[in-house]
């Protein structure tokens, strides 16, 4: 049956960045399709909710802080035994005109979104097993503009689709981890909520063929697929949920 090659039963999946937004709606959606899950945040007071949602789903979970990505690989094995899944999704997002960003401030996005997901990844590379999946989450930003001054996280997204893809040719063949990257557009979350009733509104209206902002659940079936065995041809790609922005 096809919809079998969307389960991820006895399957074990690490979501970073899931106290809040589209990381708490991948873990969700990951548990519903059949994984365990391991959860990371630096606030890991609000992860006791995303755990809430998995055990709801009949699946397993634990919150480990997640600045350190080899110690949170390490919790993933000794609670499983083992990783099969890793969505990258820890990620910061400002916005400032790049002629007074501070070099600091550039520097600390690009440690958080870049470093931190390549760090990630290395940490979980190295104890996969073959049949293993990497969704690194990047952002239509990495491959578009939108008229808001965001250089940093611009470059760190579209730095993260260069990664996913050199990733992909070192690790698919050999070691047989497939790595790609999703690059959702705009959805209502604790980052974009903000610009609701302003510059978002204006955003979809003139940019988005679909007329409306994502809702959580569309993205988090996206990361389903690159997760399952669904996609087992897919590796290196970049998978766009964005309503149609990028096309416009």
């Amino acid at each position: 049956m096809i919809l079998d090659r969307f389960r991820l039963d006895g399957k074990v999946a690490i979501v970073t960045g899931a106290s809040s937004g589209l990381g708490v709606a991948f873990a969700r959606a990951l548990a519903e399709a059949g994984a365990d899950l391991v959860l990371g945040a630096r606030r890991t007071d609000r992860l006791a909710d995303t755990v809430k949602l998995v055990h709801d789903a009949g699946r397993h979970a634990i919150a480990v802080a997640s600045d350190d990505c080899n110690a949170l690989v390490a919790a993933a094995q000794d609670e499983f035994g083992v990783v099969h899944v890793l969505v990258n999704n820890a990620g910061v997002g400002t916005i400032v005109p790049a002629t007074r960003e501070p070099p600091d401030h550039f520097r600390q996005e690009i440690d958080i979104n870049l470093m931190g997901s390549y760090w990630m990844a290395q940490a979980c590379g190295r104890v996969m097993p073959p049949g293993s999946s990497i969704v690194n989450i990047g952002s239509v930003l990495g491959l578009t503009t939108v008229g808001t001054p965001q250089a940093a996280y611009a470059a760190s997204k579209a730095a993260i689709i260069g990664l996913s893809r050199e990733l992909a040719v070192q690790w698919t063949g050999r070691k047989g981890i497939r790595v790609n990257t999703l690059a959702p557009g705009y959805f209502l979350t604790e980052m974009t909520e903000p610009g609701v009733g302003g510059y978002l509104d204006s955003l979809v209206e003139q940019r988005v063929p679909l007329g409306r902002l994502g809702e959580l659940e569309e993205c988090a079936a996206a990361v389903v697929f690159l997760a399952s065995d669904a996609s087992s041809y897919v590796t290196g790609s970049v998978l766009v949920v964005d309503g149609g922005l990028t096309a416009t």
